[in-house]
């Protein structure tokens, strides 16, 4: 990630495991990325950090006391706020091999076996980093065309109420009015590569 990258487009991991072993070993594989690395002891701990703030991706232990993985997975696909964060579980290799399929169907993303290969978990972490940086742009450009859209139909309905009670000495105003909501409507065109 580039020094010039905005704190908008920072994109928080947010790291679930019991064992203080593994958080460690994730936040050294995922360090480099120069993303803020948030860690969770508990299914419990992972929700409470979801619902204060929005994250790119989820890297999930299933074994934990507790809440285990796949009962953190379905709440967080549960709630309208948490239910797009991508998930990818990790799991030990002595697990048993109905968990990946019951991984993928709780919601995951994705799903590895430890000892994972750095390599591969920063590789897929980036694709989620990647995701979340074009839907945050993908959200920033329909706002602003929504607000362009509500200034263009708040024009309209002024000019229909000015036609409604103008005289035709008044009408002049009103077509340069016209011109220039057309030359908005053509500007937002090019913006869409029409």
């Amino acid at each position: 990630m580039s020094a010039e990258a905005t704190t908008d487009e920072r994109a928080s991991i947010l790291l679930v495991d019991d064992m203080e072993d593994n958080l460690v070993a994730l936040e050294a594989v995922l360090g480099s990325l120069n993303e803020p690395l948030v860690r969770a002891r508990s299914g419990e701990e992972a929700m409470k950090a979801l619902l204060r703030q929005r994250f790119a991706v989820v890297l999930l232990d299933i074994r934990m006391p507790g809440m285990d993985g796949f009962e953190t997975a379905a709440n967080i696909k549960r709630l309208d706020q948490t239910k797009d964060v991508p998930i990818i579980f990790l799991t030990g290799t002595d697990s048993d091999a109905g968990y990946a399929f019951r991984g993928y169907a709780t919601g995951a993303a994705d799903y590895l076996t430890k000892p994972f290969d750095p390599w591969v978990l920063r590789a897929k972490v980036t694709v989620f980093l990647e995701l979340h940086r074009k839907n945050q742009l993908l959200e920033r450009m329909l706002a602003r065309e929504q607000g362009q859209f509500d200034e263009l139909a708040l024009r309209l309905k002024e000019i229909e109420a000015q036609m409604a009670a103008s005289s035709v000495d008044e009408m002049q105003e009103l077509r340069h009015q016209v011109r220039e909501i057309g030359q908005l409507v053509r500007e937002m065109q090019r913006g869409h590569g029409h």
